[in-house]
């Protein structure tokens, strides 16, 4: 059995990961602290407040118990704000206080954007246009090229827990370039664990969603190789990627 966990604010979208873990090898186990989300709105400073290091690490003790073997941040939002050298020094307080390899979502759409080996990716998120324009510059400051950028304007995680499927499609095409090779959707408070298929097959091309490539990257760290494409491409390699060294 792997298990690995996730600390995610509130409980917007949170049912996401039983849906994965049913999809996914029946040997992996998915382990879920729901932190305390703070004021539901997507301002910068707010998001800081949401991702600060002494409020992770007071989350860490039920996966340990749970016998989680890695910890992920599962908010994009809370973990890009911090830019990309910022995010890598969560990540580095959130393993110390687990004592578990860590990461973020943010950083967890870089190492899938590198697994999919895509260079060029346009990004639909349902965040207002400025957290929007932020994660494409921490996905920039990672070296991946952003070719184009484009916000839903929701302004909080309750807002966006009521975005169905056809409000993606539209806000996906509406992102997408033929030059992207990928499209990723930021952005955990929105329900899309039952929706990559269906955006892969409208867009014809991978798609990245928070909650799914905050399970990559648990399972990544935990050196657990899984097949599962019903999550879509990132998932429909049987041999994974070995993990990125350093950033």
């Amino acid at each position: 059995m792997t298990t690995v966990g996730f600390l995610y604010p509130g409980h917007f979208a949170d049912d996401d990961f039983p849906r994965m873990e049913v999809i996914l090898d029946t040997t992996i186990r998915l382990v879920v602290n729901r932190t305390e989300p703070g004021e539901d709105d997507r301002r910068a400073e707010t998001l800081r407040q949401r991702g600060a290091p002494g409020r992770l690490a007071a989350g860490v003790e039920e996966l340990r118990r749970a016998g989680a073997e890695s910890v992920v941040w599962a908010s994009t939002g809370a973990s890009l704000v911090y830019g990309w050298e910022g995010a890598h020094q969560q990540s580095t307080a959130l393993a110390r206080a687990a004592g578990l390899p860590a990461s973020s979502t943010s950083l967890a759409f870089v190492h899938a954007v590198r697994a999919l080996g895509a260079a060029r990716v346009a990004v639909a998120a349902p965040y207002t246009e400025e957290i929007t324009g932020l994660f494409g510059d921490f996905l920039a400051a990672a070296g991946v090229e952003v070719v184009a950028v484009r916000g839903g304007g929701v302004t909080s995680a309750a807002a966006a827990a009521g975005w169905g499927l056809d409000r993606l499609k539209e806000l996906a095409v509406a992102a997408d370039r033929p030059d992207a090779e990928a499209v990723l959707l930021p952005d955990n408070a929105v329900h899309t664990a039952a929706h990559v298929r269906d955006l892969e097959e409208l867009l014809a091309k991978p798609v990245l969603t928070a909650n799914q490539v905050a399970v990559y990257e648990a399972l990544r760290l935990a050196r657990r190789r899984t097949w599962a494409p019903q999550l879509g491409t990132l998932f429909a390699t049987r041999e994974a990627p070995p993990a990125p060294v350093g950033k």
